[in-house]
């Protein structure tokens, strides 16, 4: 080979590289807005939800009222403004602006994050820790169903502690004395 057709090849090999990078770049962004809109429908029906909760909570301070009891009838509207701002926030602002929020959040108050960060772990602990179960159910009622059905059943699971050997049963030529204790010497 020239030099000229093994630098023609790499300036080729060079050009598809860029176009793949491209059509990379151009594939991210398409993936990336598309996240951020289903992000931002998300947001807005969950916006919606809670919207409508705040005037649930609306109905019931109001029925509290009617029965005279108003200090939980404004503990009621103080927590239906709440959860409409917590609504409003949703629905009006896209991912963008509440990616901006939770890092000016983590900025000024990181314990606060922190501490979010640990609710939602033990939140997502106890939801596998609920759905191990209805695995484990599922399987075992799958076993079941098997052994009813004539195939053979699955070997018996060992238990995680078993004795290493069974103490002898004790004699009864020799009687329970208790060993003598020494004592001191005076």
């Amino acid at each position: 080979m020239t030099d000229g057709s093994v630098g023609e090849a790499q300036d080729k090999a060079q050009e598809i590289a860029g176009e793949a990078q491209d059509k990379a770049r151009e594939a991210a962004g398409k993936a990336q807005e598309g996240v951020r809109a289903q992000i931002d429908d998300r947001s807005t029906q969950v916006g919606e939800r809670v919207t409508s909760t705040a005037g649930d909570l609306r109905s019931v301070g109001e029925e509290l009222r009617k029965q005279g009891k108003a200090t939980p009838a404004k503990l009621a509207d103080r927590a239906a403004e709440e959860t409409e701002k917590v609504g409003s926030y949703l629905k009006d602002n896209g991912p963008d602006k509440m990616l901006e929020d939770v890092e000016d959040l983590g900025r000024q108050r990181p314990w606060a994050v922190l501490a979010g960060g640990v609710a939602v772990g033990v939140l997502a602990a106890r939801f596998l820790k609920a759905s191990s179960r209805g695995r484990y159910q599922q399987r075992n009622g799958a076993g079941a169903r098997t052994q009813a059905l004539g195939a053979s059943p699955q070997p018996a699971r060992r238990a995680a502690v078993e004795p290493v050997a069974t103490p002898p049963p004790p004699s009864p030529a020799v009687p329970n004395v208790a060993p003598p204790t020494p004592t001191a010497a005076p």
